[in-house]
């Protein structure tokens, strides 16, 4: 088995049960409370419309938009990992057929991994700050991720 496909599955594997294990923490310990806050915040703010007190109605529509804007993150984080997890799976039970040599399959697998890696923790380190480095560190990854694909899908079309 060659190091590239070695890497894909390996990394591809740990990646899973990293998903997994974040998914798990975040539905016993972390879920509830988020959508607890999303749903008191709604009540607070529509209450407070009805009584017609638009500045807490407006300040419990923000907090209710703070821990939205959390909430989607950590899902989109776990689905992100998990799924680009399973794509590595895949790529690694067929990286030998590419058109490449072993070489340029290593930098593709490296490029596939890391970016794999990197952009759903630009995404989940953008709840405790949304400044520039999360965003770059998700662009990014999300860059790497869909180069080495374009250059995988060359390389499935070279092997024919």
């Amino acid at each position: 088995m060659s190091a590239s496909r070695k890497l894909l599955l390996i990394g591809g594997l740990m990646l899973v049960l990293w998903a997994m294990a974040y998914g798990l923490w975040y539905a016993l310990f972390a879920e509830h409370q988020h959508l607890e806050g999303m749903g008191a915040s709604l009540v607070t703010a529509f209450t407070r419309a009805a009584e017609r007190n638009m500045t807490e109605a407006d300040a419990a529509m923000d907090a209710y938009a703070k821990r939205k804007f959390a909430y989607v993150r950590h899902v989109d984080v776990h689905s992100h990992w998990g799924g680009l997890s399973l794509l590595l799976i895949i790529f690694g039970a067929i990286f030998d057929r590419l058109g490449f040599q072993e070489r340029t399959r290593l930098w593709l697998a490296v490029t596939l991994l890391a970016g794999s890696v990197l952009f759903p923790l630009g995404v989940i380190l953008q709840v405790a700050d949304q400044g520039w480095l999360p965003r770059a560190l998700a662009v990014l990854g999300s860059g790497m991720v869909t180069a080495a694909m374009v250059f995988v899908a060359w390389g499935f079309a070279r092997q024919r």
